[in-house]
């Protein structure tokens, strides 16, 4: 007995282990993505997101004021300010005149420039800078310093993705898309489902075992021959065939096998007394779907709900091959991709809208989610 209890507790705990990794694995890079869409371009590229909260160092460039801006004191010219001008203040730690040796003195020190000339860089931003001669030309000297910039968070890289870089449209076009591609195929599925399940008719097990192997089929083995009949069938009414109407029945017709394939096995498990009771009370089909079947599918309704959005939502492949890229109509992963062939560098517009492709399916799983593993398990022990 206490050798049972012991693998029970090592099995639960190992359990619980699992869980507890593949939980991490799956936060850490998320909150990653949302930590970095609140930073500045220069902080991400100092430092890694797990430092967002401390200060980081950065080593930057600047430039002295003209020789116009000089001033002459005790027989001196003087140049004086501050590198950071109306700027917020940073810790300045060193600095230098050559970019191969940014860091060569430390700050609040005087830098013996040669021919009499010094140099002191205070760790606040201020400057003063001294020579003998009268200093010349239209540029001021070039200096380097290694400063400390405290944490900072904003919220404008959402404002220029959603309202400069068109994503906020996509975001639209995507829920466009994806929500009738949802909503359609469970719509089919559930009556096809219950057909299946309960109906007897002649080709029933035909129709069931050729909807199985639809399940084997790849994806990109129709596109093609499914373009060129959307092509037809557009150029037969005068229509252009790269529509939502196309898309919605793209995404219906690659959904529906698995769709029925997990309704009918759930729907099938369902009691037999249930559904012949109401047929006594004299309970059409219809009545029997619609009163019974329906409410009590729920969970494997929401659970196929979750697999068929986020399947839609992240979808590039059937987007690009069925939908146009013009403005009114790219999708939002389609934005995304192009984004990072116009934006690579600038991972604070990627990890914004990164962020922002991700925050609808997140939302539609953790409302679902207490009714996807009950959806999934249901029908799995039992059968019609």
């Amino acid at each position: 007995m206490a050798v049972a209890t012991g693998n029970s507790f090592a099995s639960r705990f190992g359990v619980h282990i699992a869980v507890l990794i593949f939980v991490a694995i799956w936060t850490i890079p998320t909150l990653g993505i949302l930590v970095s869409s609140l930073r500045d371009k220069d902080q991400i590229i100092a430092s890694g997101w797990w430092n967002s909260f401390s200060s980081s160092t950065q080593t930057e460039a600047g430039r002295l004021p003209a020789a116009s801006m000089q001033v002459e004191k005790d027989g001196k010219f003087v140049l004086q300010g501050n590198i950071f001008g109306n700027s917020a203040v940073r810790n300045i730690s060193a600095f230098g005149v050559k970019s191969a040796a940014p860091t060569q003195y430390p700050a609040g020190t005087s830098a013996d420039l040669g021919d009499g000339v010094t140099l002191q860089l205070n760790a606040d931003g201020s400057f003063i800078m001294q020579s003998p001669k009268a200093f010349e030309g239209d540029r001021g000297q070039r200096i380097y310093y290694a400063s400390s910039a405290p944490p900072k968070f904003t919220t404008d890289n959402y404002k220029t993705v959603l309202f400069s870089e068109g994503i906020g449209r996509s975001f639209m076009n995507s829920l466009t898309v994806t929500i009738p591609a949802t909503v359609i195929p469970i719509l089919i599925a559930a009556f096809a489902a219950y057909a299946l399940a309960w109906m007897r008719f002649p080709g029933r097990a035909l129709l069931i075992a050729v909807i199985i192997g639809l399940l084997v089929v790849p994806l990109q083995m129709s596109l093609i021959p499914l373009l060129k009949l959307y092509n037809g069938v557009g150029a037969f009414f005068g229509m252009p065939s790269k529509t939502y109407l196309g898309i919605w029945l793209a995404h219906t017709g690659f959904g529906l096998p698995f769709a029925i394939y997990l309704l009918r096995s759930y729907i099938a498990g369902l009691p037999r007394e249930i559904m012949e009771s109401a047929r006594i009370d004299g309970a059409s089909d219809f009545e029997i779907f619609v009163k019974i079947v329906l409410p009590l599918s729920f969970p494997v309704l929401a659970s196929f709900a979750i697999f068929q959005f986020l399947w839609v939502w992240n979808d590039l492949l059937v987007a690009m091959v069925f939908l146009g890229t013009e403005a009114d109509q790219i999708v939002l992963t389609a934005k995304l991709n192009a984004l990072l062939g116009s934006r690579g560098g600038d991972w604070e517009i990627l990890t914004t809208s990164a962020f922002v492709t991700i925050i609808v399916p997140l939302i539609v799983f953790f409302s679902l989610q207490r009714y996807f593993v009950r959806g999934l398990l249901a029908g799995s022990v039992k059968g019609g």
